[in-house]
């Protein structure tokens, strides 16, 4: 399947403003150049559309999986709406996902909807520490299930507190893929080919080479 969606995906993120351009302060203390914040995508066209995006990404990566899995709390309109457009797609998805909190009354736990249980493919909006897809992985181990992978909507590249980045910690400690719909890399491929855009090319890419990784580590 071709990439293209990629670049339609970050045209669309920045159409939608949730993708924006500027000077902006990391937790880790960095001045990043842009910005993306997925809980903007909070119109029920928007989510559609990011649904399909997700949808053609995993697609694309041949990942297999039995059921899709949204952390608390950006994950779960995330794999809501990624369940709907596989089953727009003619597959029928069981999916779930947690609270923060565990409840002693009526359904009880800390898990929502179908039963963990065979591969289990984790949908977030961005890896950021890991701390999600941690506590998604015991989870799953607790009701026997196993994580087949974790779909993001931009991995941004970018190194920790060491060599790796957030995702390529993930990748390493669990042994699953990391499934980005786009990357720091499609995001600069983007601003290279749009004239408008041009003006922030450059702060982009000095961040990528001051601050990122390398795509095989």
């Amino acid at each position: 399947m071709p990439a293209d969606f990629r670049q339609e995906f970050i045209r669309f993120a920045v159409e939608q403003k949730v993708l924006c351009f500027g000077e902006f302060k990391t937790k880790a203390g960095r001045l990043s150049p842009y910005f993306f914040n997925a809980g903007l995508f909070h119109h029920g066209a928007a989510l559609k559309q990011l649904a399909q995006f997700y949808a053609k990404a995993i697609l694309a990566s041949d990942v297999a999986f039995d059921m899709l899995f949204g952390p608390a709390y950006k994950g779960i309109p995330l794999v809501t709406a990624v369940a709907i457009a596989f089953a727009d797609r003619s597959r029928d998805v069981p999916f779930a996902f947690n609270r923060k909190e565990a409840k002693d009354h009526g359904e009880g736990g800390t898990v929502i909807g179908a039963p963990l249980s065979g591969r289990v493919l984790i949908v977030d909006d961005v890896i950021s520490a890991g701390t999600s897809v941690r506590e998604s992985v015991e989870l799953m181990r607790q009701a026997g299930a196993n994580p087949s992978g974790v779909a993001i909507a931009l991995d941004r590249m970018e190194r920790g507190s060491a060599s790796l980045s957030a995702v390529q910690e993930v990748r390493q400690l669990y042994n699953v893929p990391v499934i980005s719909i786009a990357s720091l890399d499609d995001l600069i491929g983007y601003l290279a080919t749009d004239s408008a855009m041009g003006a922030h090319l450059d702060a982009v890419r000095l961040y990528r080479e001051r601050y990122g990784v390398t795509v095989d580590a």
